[in-house]
This record gives structure tokens, C-alpha cells and sequence, in this order.
């Protein structure tokens, strides 16, 4: 398995994560535990080391899973948890309503020092290795946030620092405030706005940056269909990105990659994920898995090496196929 600094913390992870949103259960259609600590125990069984959660998932859900899935193996794992969406109170920017409840952007020092001591006790650890900021706060300066991540940071509470779904300006003001390590941004083939936007900053000071929805919430499988359905609260139903034109569009550029995949051995996901963390700037890519067969195919794209070649075709391709999706 390929591994990689997260920043200048120090700290080593797998470039492969396994993102855990889908565990919570939200947006996607429920969880189911069982399985889920069978995908978190295989995934570091095979390499993966990275592990990404965050309180929002499922208010707490994926942040017990996980917690109940490492027990016993935490010197396995490079923990990483968030802050910034909280429940507990209604400072800050409101984002959206959970279960007809509030949920705020919040980004104050108070919140901060809260909501780890409540991801510590649901992971059943006393430390975070990569603490991340999961959306920015417009009504708190980051100074503010950066103050308190720096103290938790000399505490040994936490071992490094991230900030997620941020701007230019936003990264420039972390850095200038502490340690910044790494930045968790949206990045595939379908999505690939910071690579002339941010990418260009983390790449000038240093910041990793750790990729996810590497598979555009699964468009980008090999196994996304046209005739597919969506139901209950799956975000994918209204999703103009998962039209029935775009997975069109997406099933060409699959079948034109098909034969790279081939002569590695390798499945398109595999194949697409290796892609992503070959990619300049991008550091780590962030995979879901919702059981043991998910988190092996995952896994197994952390230890394909792709030719200079091999990453020029699919480019080519990529580019061909996916101009001018929806959404």
C-alpha cells in the first residue's frame, strides 16, 4: 500500500482513506452496523490505514461504528474526525434542518473544544490524528478557530490540522494562522475545479490535500447503469449529475478504459481511484465502503501503479467523454 505525509505533521497514512458518510446512514438510505465494522476491520486488514468520519454522519452514527470497529487496533489507524456542524446549539450560520432540527455552521472556540470531547467518547480514543474543520464558518474569524485547534493540538488532543470544503482565501488565512496540514476537497474525474484553483496553493505551502467523492458518489464505478433507480432519501434521485444522459456519457468512458483495467488486473473503480491519487496535488483519496467485498476493491487501488501512458489515455479519454455533464 502506497502511504504518503499528510502535511509537514509528520504523520503517515495509506493514499487510499476509507470515508465513512455512507456508515452514518444519512442520505444514504440507512446503515447497517454489522457490516459496517466488517468494512472498517477489512480495510485496515488490507492496508488501509486512513480512517475518515465525521460527527454529521448520521449525528454521531459513524463516529460510534468506527469506534466500535478499532477497538483493540487504534495504533492501526490514522484517525481523522471533523468539527464545525453542530446540533448543540444554534450559533454561527444555519446550513440545514436534520430531522427537523437545526444544524449550524459554527466554527467558535467553545464548539470546537465541545464537539471533540464528544467525538473522543464516541470513538473510544483519547486522541484525533488529523482534525479537520468540516465546513467554514462565514461569522467566526479563523483565527478564532485556528487558536483553539492550536491549543487542543499542544494538549495532544489532536496531531494535526484540516479544513474542508474552503476557498483560496480561507486556506491563505489557516496558514497564516498555524499549521495548516491538509485540506479535504471534492475531486474526480466529473469534478476537477481545484486543480487550477486550490491545488496550486496547497501544492506552493506544502498542505496535502486528501480527495473525496473520488468515485462522484459512485457515477464513476463501472457499475452505474442508465436503467439504474434511486429511492427513498439516496441524494442521488435529484441529482442532475445522475441523469440518465450523463451515466451515457460516463458507460462510454468506461468502456474505452476497460482495456487498461485489464491488463492490470484491476476493476474501473480500482482503476479510476488510482487514477485520482496519481493525479498532481492530490494526496489521498478519500473511497466509502459499506462492506468487506467494497473495502478489498478499495484497498487494491492503493497498490496499482500506473504508467505515465496508462494515466495519459484515461486523461485523454476522460476528457472526451465527460465534457458538458449535467450538473
Amino acid at each position: 500500500m502506497l502511504t504518503r505525509p499528510i502535511g509537514a505533521s509528520g504523520i503517515e497514512a495509506s493514499v487510499i482513506g476509507l470515508g465513512t458518510w455512507a456508515i452514518g446512514g444519512w442520505m444514504w438510505g440507512g446503515t447497517d452496523e454489522t457490516r459496517s465494522i466488517a468494512a472498517i476491520q477489512t480495510s485496515i486488514d488490507e492496508g488501509i490505514t486512513l480512517i475518515d468520519t465525521a460527527p454529521a454522519y448520521g449525528q454521531g452514527i459513524a463516529e460510534e461504528i468506527v469506534g466500535k470497529a478499532i477497538k483493540g487496533r487504534r495504533d492501526q489507524v490514522v484517525l481523522a474526525t471533523k468539527c464545525g456542524l453542530v446540533w448543540h446549539c444554534q450559533k454561527g450560520n444555519h446550513f440545514f434542518d436534520y430531522d427537523g432540527k437545526p444544524v449550524h455552521r459554527y466554527l467558535g472556540k467553545d464548539a470546537i473544544i465541545y464537539e471533540l470531547e464528544q467525538s473522543l467518547k464516541r470513538l473510544g480514543t483519547e486522541y484525533i490524528d488529523h482534525y479537520i474543520t468540516h465546513w467554514q464558518d462565514p461569522t467566526t474569524p479563523i483565527d478564532e478557530t485556528m487558536e483553539a485547534l492550536e491549543t487542543l493540538k499542544t494538549q495532544g488532543k489532536i496531531r494535526s490540522i484540516g479544513a474542508s470544503n474552503t476557498s483560496v482565501a480561507d486556506i491563505e488565512a489557516y496558514a497564516a494562522a498555524g499549521q495548516l496540514d491538509a485540506v479535504q476537497e471534492e475531486y474526480s474525474m466529473v469534478k476537477r475545479e481545484i486543480e487550477t484553483t486550490l491545488l496550486p496553493v496547497t501544492t506552493r505551502q506544502g498542505i496535502s490535500a486528501l480527495s473525496y467523492s473520488s468515485l462522484a458518489l459512485g457515477l464513476l464505478s463501472g457499475k452505474m447503469t442508465p436503467e439504474r433507480r434511486f429511492d427513498g432519501d439516496d441524494q442521488r434521485k435529484d441529482n442532475p449529475r445522475f441523469s440518465a444522459t450523463n451515466r451515457q456519457k460516463v458507460q462510454a468512458l468506461m468502456d474505452q478504459i476497460k482495456p487498461i483495467a485489464e491488463s492490470h488486473s484491476a476493476t474501473l473503480a480500482q482503476l479510476v481511484i488510482a487514477w485520482t491519487v496519481q493525479q498532481p496535488g492530490i494526496t489521498f483519496s478519500l473511497c466509502g465502503a459499506r462492506n468487506a467485498d467494497q473495502a478489498r476493491e478499495n484497498a487494491k487501488a492503493g497498490r496499482l501503479r500506473l504508467s505515465g501512458a496508462d494515466i495519459a489515455a484515461i486523461s485523454s479519454a476522460a476528457q472526451r467523454h465527460l465534457q458538458n455533464l449535467d450538473g
